[in-house]
């Protein structure tokens, strides 16, 4: 599948110089059309509502906003213009608490420092070319958790009908 990053704008929220250059050259590299590059989680958010980007790329530890925070305000502000954008955090905490925290929080993919450009890509690629579904209920909005199609349900208490509960 070819990729046309030329039409892509991408928000950098990290708080390290080295590491927000070193994402925003491997973009550049690919040739992503809009690079913002934002200093935390306060700052990325203002520049997401300014800018609009078509993908979110944020580092988790940050201060004083961290990448949670921001995605958690992407994803449940009335000041977002995107609530569905895909959002890639870039963590090198990997322990399932924090990822289940994140994903919880609206998190489309991870990406786990340190990463190769070729992983980068690839982590691209992929929401660009399988978008997630949303899901909003009293208690959650963000990306379908859900990886897989499930077999049909065939045990006794399957529904005989969607109608029926």
């Amino acid at each position: 599948m070819s990729y046309h990053f030329h039409k892509l704008s991408a928000l950098i929220a990290e708080d390290t110089p080295p590491m927000q250059n070193l994402i925003g050259a491997l973009l550049g590299t690919l040739g992503v059309g809009r690079i913002i590059k934002a200093a935390d989680g306060a700052q990325g958010f203002e520049l997401f509502c300014d800018e609009n980007p078509d993908i979110v790329l944020t580092d988790w530890q940050m201060s004083p906003a961290t990448g949670l925070e921001m995605v958690d305000q992407i994803r449940k502000s009335s000041l977002s213009p995107n609530k569905t954008v895909p959002i890639i955090l870039l963590t090198g905490y990997s322990a399932p608490a924090r990822i289940t925290r994140a994903r919880d929080l609206g998190v489309t993919e991870f990406l786990i420092k340190p990463f190769s450009a070729g992983d980068l890509i690839r982590r691209i690629a992929h929401v660009i070319s399988h978008p997630r579904d949303f899901i909003e209920t009293p208690d959650f909005f963000g990306p379908d958790r859900r990886r897989t199609q499930s077999a049909p349900f065939a045990g006794p208490c399957k529904r005989r009908s969607p109608a029926t509960a």
